[in-house]
């Protein structure tokens, strides 16, 4: 047990001799090991259950881990893709029926910024072309409309000419696989992977990715977090706020290309 052996080199011969202090610098140590905030957290959990143990068993008058927290882990930044790559992954040739179907795919994905479970779920009816919109029914069953931009709506209007080719009779599903029935995740998650392969877009592209992309896109553009979120069906806006750190991302990889002190500051490192 870590907490055992943190004791013996601190010289504390009982379980009552751990306070909150000693238990605060115990943690603080162990992050400084470079563990992660949620292996802390698990390691917390296990003291703060063996801490109530020895107090059934009158061991201990007091829990010195019930105040305690685990540091925070920091948030993974979402992957994207930059304009330029989005455009040269959709950017699909051909007018087989699977090439078709992929290239609506692929444009509704940036177009609207849905989830994978989103847009396998969609059916025909969901779609108004003429209006240029989209009825999605997302986490919590909860139903929002998105608009569908003008490539998307083009991509479509070519997969549903020759939709009928495929899809089984009486089949709702937009999107539909070789046998006719309801296209599936994995089947979407493949197809991409494979494009990307294609298109020689040198990363790991996955459906999220795509409407990681439109997130951060969006608000690079437009500045207006409050829209975005609502695009994007996010409950609390905290969770869309995580793209303001992209977008700053962004913004300083211009400032350092742009800037006349960051670039000659630059070129020195070169030197």
């Amino acid at each position: 047990m870590r907490l055992s052996g943190y004791c013996d080199a601190q010289s504390l011969d009982r379980w009552s001799d751990v306070d909150n202090y000693i238990g605060r610098k115990w943690l603080g140590s162990l992050h400084q090991h470079g563990l992660s905030g949620s292996s802390i957290q698990r390691i917390l959990s296990g003291c703060r259950s063996f801490y109530r143990w020895l107090i059934r068993e009158q061991h201990v008058s007091a829990n010195p881990f019930d105040l305690l927290k685990a540091p925070r882990h920091p948030r993974k930044l979402p992957d994207t893709l930059d304009i330029d790559a989005v455009q040269q992954l959709v950017d699909l040739k051909g007018d087989e029926p699977l090439t078709v179907r992929d290239r609506a795919i692929l444009e509704l994905f940036y177009s609207s910024g849905l989830r994978l479970s989103e847009l396998v779920s969609l059916d025909v009816g969901d779609i108004d072309l003429s209006a240029g919109e989209a009825r999605v029914t997302g986490k919590g069953n909860k139903t929002r409309i998105v608009p569908v931009g003008r490539y998307a709506r083009t991509a479509i209007q070519q997969w549903l000419a020759i939709r009928t080719q495929m899809a089984a009779e009486a089949e709702m599903a937009m999107f539909v696989s070789r046998r006719g029935g309801r296209l599936a995740s994995r089947s979407v998650e493949k197809r991409l992977k494979d494009w990307a392969i294609r298109q020689g877009v040198n990363r790991n592209v996955y459906p999220h990715m795509l409407r990681h992309s439109f997130a951060s896109h969006m608000l690079e553009s437009s500045g207006d977090l409050r829209a975005v979120q609502e695009l994007l069906g996010h409950q609390n806006i905290s969770t869309t706020q995580i793209y303001t750190h992209l977008d700053f991302q962004h913004l300083a990889k211009v400032f350092d290309n742009a800037h006349p002190r960051a670039k000659r500051k630059k070129e020195k490192e070169q030197r």
